[in-house]
């Protein structure tokens, strides 16, 4: 699917490694060009002609996430250096002013560090308890078991829409329903899941949203927070400097500007927001719906494929998402990832950032394959040749 969009397929590579980033259209890579050789300025500062078309990018560049996230307006659209510094901000700018000692955190194992972490620093800070919602015996989160987790002390439910190993769809429409019910604070790590299906903001009755840029075509070092209105302008900013504020006096007086502008402090990442806009676009042309059945169908035919072959163990056979966890039998994870690189085939090894996912799968490290809209079956058709010969894989990899 569109894959004359994408330079680095010239190289006769097999790139199985969107979940970690994904590759770059030329029209992203057009729209920053453009910025930088065309129009360069900063944003919000200057009155001259490149400064103008600047602006113009900028500031469509909210419009356009929120037609795409189906938020209620630009005003709740956060540009951010990625989802890690979305959730932080969340975390530290909001969580911490309105929770206190003893409120529950419902998290589950299978999260990414970047949904852990910060919560786990807060229960150092003020005292919260973190507790994890079981998952199956496919390692899936269930909405019975959200339920049967939630106790009187529950304050918010943070979890990721599709996990980044398991690569679980959880059913956010209706623990978003639940959440409303029940006055809990609903945060979704979107990472892996906006880049790949339709998120609705509005229909999942989602408080807060954090993606990134570089995981849906776009540019590293952006990404995007969402945020009811009402919760944003009731959050601090923990990052304060030019931009962000109406005055500041030497009495130590200060008024910050509402949302979005007072999470903006400094200069953004301009050229970045211009690509993701422009990424955001390209994957709104394709359809959110259609690149997600091309990934599942995808799946299907690569997990059918592996099934044949005796000595791989796969973990996550069975979730709908483009996300294929595996190992060959006896062979570290690594092992097998350089050993895919002498084909050119990219992959990921290792514990994928979700250091207690261990505790419910019992091994501490696979291999992941995460496929995109560019991915096709002559992609996993190669592998699977590859993985077939791997009885050779130490003449490789020593």
């Amino acid at each position: 699917m569109h894959r004359e969009d994408f330079p680095m397929l010239n190289s006769d590579i097999v790139y199985f490694d969107n979940g970690a980033t994904t590759l770059k259209p030329n029209c992203v890579v057009r729209s920053m060009v453009d910025y930088y050789t065309k129009h360069t300025s900063n944003i919000h500062r200057g009155d001259y002609d490149a400064a103008i078309t600047t602006n113009k990018l900028y500031d469509e560049a909210r419009e356009v996430v929120r037609d795409f996230i189906n938020c209620n307006s630009s005003k709740e659209v956060v540009f951010t250096s990625g989802t890690t510094a979305s959730i932080n901000m969340v975390v530290f700018g909001y969580m911490k002013k309105h929770l206190k000692r003893g409120d529950e955190i419902l998290l589950t194992k299978s999260e990414h560090a970047s949904n852990v972490l910060p919560w786990i620093k807060l229960s150092e800070e003020i005292g919260i308890v973190i507790k994890y919602i079981p998952l199956n015996e496919e390692f899936a989160l269930t909405v019975d078991n959200v339920i049967k987790s939630i106790h009187s002390n529950t304050k918010v439910i943070s979890i990721a829409h599709v996990t980044n190993v398991i690569g679980d769809v959880r059913n956010i429409e209706a623990i978003g329903q639940i959440c409303k019910e029940k006055g809990i604070l609903f945060h979704v790590d979107g990472a892996q899941s906006v880049p790949h299906m339709k998120v609705d903001f509005r229909k999942c009755n989602i408080d807060f949203l954090s993606f990134s840029g570089h995981k849906m075509l776009g540019p590293t070092g952006v990404g995007v927070l969402v945020g009811k209105y009402n919760l944003l302008e009731d959050m601090d900013p923990i990052f304060f400097g030019g931009g962000m504020n109406q005055f500041f006096e030497a009495d130590n007086r200060y008024e910050f500007k509402n949302s979005p502008v007072k999470f903006e402090a400094g200069t953004p990442p301009i050229a970045e927001v211009i690509g993701l806009k422009r990424a955001i676009e390209y994957l709104m042309d394709i359809g959110m719906d259609n690149i997600h059945k091309h990934e599942v169908e995808l799946k299907k035919y690569m997990v059918s494929e592996l099934e044949k072959i005796p000595n791989i163990v796969m973990y996550n056979k069975n979730s709908d998402s483009g996300i294929l966890a595996f190992n060959i039998m006896d062979v570290f994870s690594q092992d097998t990832s350089i050993y895919l690189n002498h084909y050119k085939i990219y992959v990921r090894a290792g514990n994928h950032c979700t250091k207690m996912l261990k505790d419910e799968i019992n091994i501490k490290n696979t291999v992941r394959v995460s496929m995109y809209l560019y991915n096709n079956k002559s992609d996993v058709d190669k592998l699977i040749h590859v993985l077939k010969q791997s009885k050779d894989i130490f003449k490789i990899v020593i």
